[in-house]
């Protein structure tokens, strides 16, 4: 855990999100659930911040602070040397066929309706 910095204790409110700023100063920020507030600074002590450390505001009211954690595992940043394996010559690939269109399909004419009008017979002479 971390090691209590600040000396005033920060009364909190149901909405709001507490951290120190780059001021050394305590800030209070609204939720998004809690539309109406608006950020503000809460505290009057300023705290000295230190780089490597997280500083945060604890369950009890008081800043603390905690040593950060950088870098991960011990040798994971170690180049690994990789063996090296017998060269295999490259296969040939094939091309792919373009697939083949359909012809179009001819529209069929539409069927003529049968007309109202008499058609005249021609005279033979």
């Amino acid at each position: 855990m971390g090691v209590k910095v600040g000396h005033e204790r920060i009364h909190r409110e149901d909405g709001y999100l507490y951290y120190v700023g780059r001021d050394g100063y305590v800030w209070a920020v609204p939720m998004k659930h809690n539309k109406r507030g608006r950020k503000h600074r809460v505290s009057s002590e300023r705290i000295s911040k230190e780089t490597g450390y997280l500083y945060y505001v604890g369950k009890d009211g008081y800043v603390y602070r905690a040593k950060m954690n950088r870098g991960g595992k011990k040798g994971a940043r170690r180049k690994r040397r990789k063996k090296k394996a017998a060269k295999k010559k490259p296969k040939k690939r094939k091309a792919k066929k373009k697939a083949k269109k359909k012809p179009k399909r001819k529209k069929k004419a539409a069927k003529k309706k049968k007309s109202s009008k008499k058609k005249s017979k021609k005279r033979r002479r």
